[in-house]
């Protein structure tokens, strides 16, 4: 029966393994220029897996596999479901700007993307230090190898090797740190770790030391100033379509593992880790706002609302436990949790259009070149302003609502300092809405510099539409989701 269970916990991850190194081998006797093959044999296989996951969910229960090294429960599954779909979504803007750019040579953008997800599934599902840290090497390998998938642009390579060399780095601390928690602790196993500092039998000085490498090693994944050095550098360097890989999915993946090691591991010393989480916040609001306001590419000033953006999960998750009470914890990170969610739902639609509006031997990264967009396809500026709106918080866009279910668990716990928080957190806002509407102008009220028109095939437009009236029907209709959130965390919470 245990071993049952353990197969039932990960079939998700079997079938998954199985089709990547299916697609991997079968790539081989497919012969189109856009892998055609390939890239239905993905699509499917993606979408069962994110069924199969939804159907996990919404079962709500939880359960431990592989002598509790895995956990299978509704808040895990259901983000699995929702990197899946953000997976699949990103390989659908993604095929056409590669085939013009000749990365489709061989079927390694598909076969790694799955490798990449498996990761994220493995990180999601970990309930053992060791089982986190294989699915973060998996996944950060095969990003490695993403960036650098255009051999003969000189841009990616540097891109991928700034971002290995930084990785290991990171990869470093946060195994350090996790070895440091084994140590004072004697258990690999995230509930035993938990136990083992509850009861306070441990080496505090040690433990100490390695909360901070734990968080900078987290903060790094997270891309958090001053972990940060990464991101602008691989957003702009990287094909755009790798971008938009680096940048949608794995962000589910690094909350969660924020939530497995520092919620469910070390909640505990909620004192230590929330005092540098808010320290972080802070100094990725102020930074990642201030730098993203003098960028003119695009992707550059993306990378830097990525910073801004991820310091406002971290006040979410910082507001959870006050002065030792914990009755506000659903809220907080159940805040946090929707944050995440929907701003990889509002990511995916902005680089969508960017990808779009690139064509072969033509970038259009650079917010010049989206000037009088409108002119040309009033669709695709509509979709991009939506998101545009969305990342600076303006109602009734659904990243409105993410940044108020944090402003509100901020102002909940009644406190003066996370009220003050709240205050700075508005003020940021203010001033990254500047060059959120810097482009909007751009797009409408500017000359167009070229009269090529915009097209793109069927399943794009489609996915594209339906990604950007998401983003706006998410934001009048928040409830479900936010439900879906809250019951997830409290699951999570409880068990």
């Amino acid at each position: 029966m245990t071993d049952l269970i353990s197969w039932i916990a990960v079939f998700p991850e079997v079938i998954l393994l199985v089709m990547a190194c299916a697609v991997t081998l079968l790539d081989l006797l497919v012969k189109s220029r856009l892998r055609t093959g390939t890239y239905a044999l993905t699509l499917v296989t993606l979408a069962v897996v994110a069924g199969l996951q939804a159907f996990y969910a919404m079962t709500g229960g939880t359960i431990y596999g592989l002598n509790n090294m895995v956990v299978s429960d509704p808040m895990g599954n259901w983000l699995k479901c929702f990197a899946t779909a953000a997976t699949m979504v990103t390989l659908v803007y993604s095929r056409p700007y590669a085939g013009d750019r000749d990365m489709l040579r061989g079927g390694e953008l598909f076969s790694l993307s799955l490798f990449a997800l498996l990761g994220m599934f493995i990180m999601i599902s970990g309930n053992n230090f060791l089982m986190i840290y294989l699915g973060l090497e998996l996944l950060t390998l095969s990003s490695y190898a993403l960036v650098a998938l255009r051999r003969d642009h000189a841009q990616a390579t540097e891109a991928a090797m700034k971002y290995f060399v930084l990785g290991a780095l990171a990869s470093g601390f946060l195994l350090y740190g996790l070895s440091m928690m084994y140590g004072a602790t004697g258990t690999l196993d995230i509930n035993r770790v938990f136990d083992a500092i509850f009861g306070g039998q441990i080496n505090a000085q040690v433990l100490t030391f390695g909360t901070v490498f734990v968080v900078a090693g987290l903060a790094f994944k997270l891309g958090v100033v001053p972990f940060h050095m990464w991101i602008p550098d691989v957003y702009q360097g990287a094909p755009t379509a790798v971008t938009l890989m680096i940048g949608g999915a794995p962000k589910l993946a690094a909350f969660v593992i924020v939530i497995r090691l520092l919620v469910e591991g070390m909640l505990p010393l909620w004192f230590d880790w929330q005092q540098m989480l808010m320290l972080l916040a802070i100094a990725s609001l102020l930074v990642g706002n201030l730098a993203a306001i003098m960028q003119t590419n695009l992707k550059r000033m993306l990378a830097f609302s990525t910073i801004a953006q991820m310091g406002f999960v971290l006040l979410g998750l910082i507001s959870g436990v006050v002065d030792g009470n914990i009755n506000s914890i659903v809220d907080a990170y159940s805040s946090a949790m929707f944050y995440v969610v929907t701003y990889v739902l509002t990511t995916l639609a902005a680089f969508g259009v960017i990808l779009l509006l690139a064509r072969e031997g033509f970038e259009s990264e650079e917010i010049s070149d989206f000037a009088g967009l409108n002119q040309r396809s009033p669709l695709y500026a509509a979709i991009m302003g939506i998101c545009l709106f969305s990342l600076a918080g303006i109602p009734p866009m659904v990243g409105f609502y993410a940044k108020l279910s944090v402003l509100q668990a901020l102002i909940g716990t009644g406190q003066t300092l996370y009220i003050g928080l709240a205050v700075f957190a508005v003020i940021m806002s203010l001033i990254g809405a500047f060059y959120y509407l810097r482009v909007v102008k751009v797009m409408y009220f500017d000359e167009p510099i070229t009269a090529t028109t915009v097209s793109a095939p069927m399943d794009v437009r489609a996915v594209l539409s339906v990604n950007g009236l998401l983003v706006l029907v998410l934001g009048m209709l928040p409830g479900g989701l936010m439900a879906l959130c809250a019951q997830a965390v409290a699951a999570m919470i409880t068990t």
